[in-house]
């Protein structure tokens, strides 16, 4: 067994010592505004690097999105349904090698404390359909204080000026 099927375990581990935080949003809540799709469904729409990672919690190696150096102004969307997570303004090299965020977009995400390491982080999501873009960290820059640390195959990026692609349904 190698170092990572060892964390997995610890992490399946876990979630029956610990008692598992609700979502504060994501596809399973089921609420209004919300798209909810077969793991199946999504599997036959995405990449299956973006699949293994929106729907599997998976995560890509460090440095290898070409989203880290995007530096254009423009909108990151979720790679899945397409809606709007980020803007651009709120990007910045945080030097981990996933594209990083000082702040998401009203209403975007939605979170969950995740126990896959053992110790709690704040998993966040697309609160439209539920897939898994990151974690959040406290140590990002003024004025949050946040790092929302993001998988680069979960998202998007449209230069401003480029229509927004439709919302998937």
């Amino acid at each position: 067994m190698n170092r990572r099927q060892s964390l997995k375990c610890l992490g399946c581990l876990s979630a029956f010592v610990l008692p598992a935080a609700p979502c504060s949003g994501g596809a399973a809540g089921g609420a209004a505004g919300q798209l909810q799709k077969a793991k199946s469904e999504w599997a036959a729409l995405l990449p299956l690097a973006a699949y293994r990672v929106l729907f599997e919690d998976d995560t890509e190696r460090a440095g290898s999105s070409p989203l880290n150096d995007e530096k254009r102004a423009g909108t990151f969307v979720c790679a899945a349904c397409f809606q709007p997570l980020f803007d651009s303004a709120a990007k910045y090299d945080s030097g981990t090698g996933w594209p990083s965020f000082w702040q998401a977009l009203p209403g975007a995400i939605a979170t969950k404390t995740d126990f896959k390491l053992i110790y709690p982080r704040t998993e966040y999501h697309c609160a439209r359909c539920g897939g898994h873009q990151g974690h959040v960290f406290n140590d990002g820059p003024r004025p949050t204080g946040k790092r929302y640390c993001n998988n680069g195959v979960a998202l998007q990026f449209v230069p401003q000026g480029e229509p927004l692609p439709a919302l998937r349904t």
